[in-house]
């Protein structure tokens, strides 16, 4: 299916505040103003997510702004032990109140809320620093430290400009970067989590939008070394109009090799047996191993949001855009299903 890409600057939406000049690109080059959107404030859906893990744990940071439901969440999973804790920090009608920068390049987000802190801190290198101290984390357990992300020597994101089926007011403008080495520390209880260069990985999320009265959006990426390179991918279907281009690509060393539609073959049963994933081009050909399941659910009044999230490894093959057949093998990552409804 040919794919519109967009290799120059331009605007998300129009003068009016409707969204246009839709495709994907390998680079943030997309202008976006939330202040612009036609849509009231309470429509608008705008987050910043990183996942980040290392061989013994996962941590997933989120600061999320829905209008109607805010919340900072902070979702730790120990991949050994098979044990997760999460602690979120709602807000009622945040409107806007986080102050979410409007482009993924620049732009600092300081939640704050009584003594619990979370920063998330791009730097003019490319490299991004992640800070959290939650005195209370869960069971009693606190939560301290700082991580460095920094990404390879040249990078590609994939950038997309989406509109949804049925909606045509409604629109996502994401950024997916899977190809982060991170270092750091996490002290969280008596457990020091250590994230070392070469062996901890990161992987960056962000979406602005002016989102729909339902949607249901599947989701997997992962990132790791294999073979001695650098490997990661993004890859995910919903009811986002995806005609226009797919929201589907594989990394190696920073660089995106563009994908186009992949299904999820997904157990019906347990969502805790093997997976597989196949591309309708012949470029992907990937199995994932889960090994544990976390389903997180938040709601407000009509506001639900209900995400089912698998952390395992994928293994499998991939044609490269040269051509070129490469295997990976047992990269950490994750699937999720995420459904929501305002």
């Amino acid at each position: 299916m040919p794919q519109n890409e967009i290799s120059s600057a331009v605007s998300v939406l129009t003068d009016t505040g409707e969204p246009q000049n839709f495709g994907w690109s390998r680079q943030p080059d997309f202008f976006y103003d939330s202040a612009m959107v036609w849509a009231p404030r309470r429509k608008i859906s705008e987050s910043d997510r990183y996942i980040v893990y290392n061989p013994t744990h996962m941590v997933v940071f989120e600061i999320r702004d829905d209008g109607y439901l805010g919340h900072m969440g902070i979702t730790v999973v120990s991949l050994k032990e098979k044990k997760r804790s999460t602690q979120v920090f709602q807000t009622i009608l945040p409107l806007g109140s986080y102050e979410m920068p409007s482009g993924s390049q620049s732009g600092a987000i300081r939640y704050r809320r009584k003594k619990a802190a979370l920063d998330f801190v791009p730097m003019e290198s490319g490299a991004r620093i992640i800070k959290v101290d939650i005195p209370r984390f869960g069971h009693n357990h606190s939560m301290r430290g700082e991580l460095v992300l920094t990404e390879p020597v040249y990078v590609e994101s994939l950038v997309c400009n989406l509109p949804w089926r049925n909606d045509k007011y409604a629109f996502r403008y994401s950024r997916i970067s899977p190809w982060y080495a991170a270092e750091g520390v996490i002290q969280f209880g008596s457990t020091q989590i250590i994230f070392s260069g070469g062996n901890a990985w990161g992987i960056f999320d962000w979406n602005r939008s002016v989102r729909p009265r339902a949607d249901i959006r599947y989701w997997a990426a992962s990132c790791g070394s294999s073979g001695g390179r650098l490997v990661g991918f993004s890859i995910g279907h919903g009811l986002i109009d995806s005609t226009i281009c797919t929201e589907n690509a594989f990394f190696v060393d920073g660089r995106i090799h563009k994908l186009d539609k992949v299904t999820f073959h997904i157990p019906p049963a347990n969502w805790l047996t093997p997976w597989r994933f196949t591309s309708n081009d012949s470029r992907l050909e990937m199995n994932f191993s889960p090994q544990q399941l976390r389903v997180d659910r938040r709601q407000m009044l009509y506001h639900t949001v209900t995400r089912r999230q698998v952390c395992g490894s994928f293994s499998g093959t991939v044609v490269l855009d040269d051509g070129t057949e490469m295997d990976f093998h047992n990269i950490t990552g994750f699937a999720e299903q995420c459904r929501t409804r305002f």
